[in-house]
């Protein structure tokens, strides 16, 4: 397996790969990887001919210092994990000075209202980091395909935007979201809990479930009480937001419309860690 820490080393190797015309998968990465992270890497691997894995906690994603400072980074344990599936695989994990040069701040990108919803709404200047870095692993990478998983839906939105915007040559892929036995989604921030907490996680699931079933005769307002309601009791769990929202736009359902695909979407505290999850609608 072939581990590179800069650009100049990794896109020396690349460059002859490109020149042959190779298909080339990219799996964009903040490291501590589960089994969500691992099928993104298997459907990479039968997509194309090479992948390309980055590993990189993004400083400038995150508008809460501590949660930076909490995020897992297990970078000697996830190469196992990429071994598990494939020795084939091309690792590239920088350092922030090889990503950013000395400037490490975010780009203004307007995604036409994409990023002032949910997530946005939440963490300020989160989605001109998101926008920034991963514009910045296109750049340095070059892939033909890229593949987010759909638990971040709004992120996966955000970044095919991007590309749409700055005319990138790049594929983006979402893939379906990987749970846990009892429905939890997969989450590197999941390892911050403990077997109780990911136990009763399992409600926020159950709740995406239970606004599906009664998506077809409740409104948005009456499904938005009923999950706050759900969650009220439960002193472990904070809700931030539930929102149904238009698939494309993003923008929050006043009134059903047939014509349109719409998805549940859920940010909830529990006890400090934060966890989002997404579930479709129709």
């Amino acid at each position: 397996m072939l581990i590179f820490n800069n650009k100049v080393d990794l896109n020396k190797h690349l460059q002859p790969i490109r020149s042959a015309k190779t298909t080339l998968g990219f799996v964009p990465t903040m490291g501590a990887l589960h089994d969500g992270h691992l099928s993104l890497l298997q459907t990479s691997l039968s997509h194309n001919q090479i992948t390309v894995m980055s590993i990189f906690v993004n400083p400038t994603q995150f508008n809460n210092p501590e949660d930076l400072k909490k995020y897992p980074r297990k970078l000697d344990s996830d190469i196992e994990k990429i071994k598990s599936v494939s020795d084939q695989i091309i690792v590239y994990a920088p350092t922030v000075e090889d990503i950013y040069e000395g400037k490490t701040q975010s780009q203004y990108y307007n995604f036409d209202g994409l990023e002032n919803q949910m997530e946005g709404k939440f963490r300020p200047g989160h989605f001109d980091g998101v926008g920034t870095v991963v514009q910045r692993f296109f750049e340095i990478v070059q892939p033909n395909n890229a593949y987010f998983g759909e638990k971040d839906f709004q992120q996966l939105q955000i970044v095919k935007k991007l590309v749409e915007k700055e005319k990138i040559p790049v594929n983006v892929i979402g893939c379906a979201i990987y749970r846990e036995k009892n429905g939890l989604a997969m989450s590197s921030r999941n390892e911050r809990l403990s077997q109780e907490e990911r136990s009763k996680g399992a409600l926020i699931y159950k709740t995406l479930q239970q606004t599906k079933q009664l998506f077809g005769t409740k409104s948005a307002k009456e499904l938005k009480e009923f999950v706050a309601k759900a969650f009220q009791n439960q002193f472990d769990f904070k809700l931030e937001y539930f929102e149904i929202a238009d698939e494309a736009s993003l923008l929050p359902c006043v009134r059903k419309n047939k014509n349109k695909k719409y998805r549940a979407f859920i940010a909830v505290f529990v006890n400090n860690v934060r966890l989002i999850d997404t579930i479709s609608l129709n």
